[in-house]
């Protein structure tokens, strides 16, 4: 899609689309819905690739911790439910008609994702009895 049927679409001149899309100008949300919605994509699809940081400072709520938590459930602040790669492997997944094969391949995810935490916790455990036992070792000294 050109700059110029985008904006005609929205009824903006490419000229002005052309500095949304520079950064010359800023965008505020109900443009930003237009674009979504003539474009087809959610509105997220435009923060998929946002750096994690690149709203410190911002949306912060007052929480048990006191001020300034920052209002995710998620530790680094980005919802991976609402990125590109994991809309692209769940229309994916569907797009298997075979009900056994989207099955075993569900079932191969969940295995995978199971024993690399399990990994990762393995290594956790490890390293704080290494921390331990060298801590133990100092104080005898």
């Amino acid at each position: 899609m050109t700059q110029r049927t985008l904006g005609e679409a929205i009824g903006l001149t490419f000229q002005q689309v052309q500095k949304y899309e520079y950064g010359a100008n800023r965008i505020g949300s109900g443009r930003l819905y237009d674009f979504s919605r003539v474009l087809g994509v959610p509105i997220s699809y435009f923060f998929d690739r946002m750096p994690a940081n690149a709203l410190d400072g911002m949306g912060k709520t007052a929480g048990k911790n006191g001020f300034g938590d920052v209002a995710s459930p998620f530790a680094d602040g980005r919802d991976p439910l609402a990125s590109r790669e994991t809309r692209e492997l769940v229309e994916a997944y569907y797009r298997i008609r075979e009900a056994r094969l989207r099955r075993r391949i569900y079932e191969l995810l969940r295995t995978a994702g199971a024993v690399s935490h399990a990994d990762k916790l393995a290594k956790e455990k490890q390293d704080a009895r290494r921390a331990a036992k060298r801590a133990r070792s100092r104080a005898r000294r």
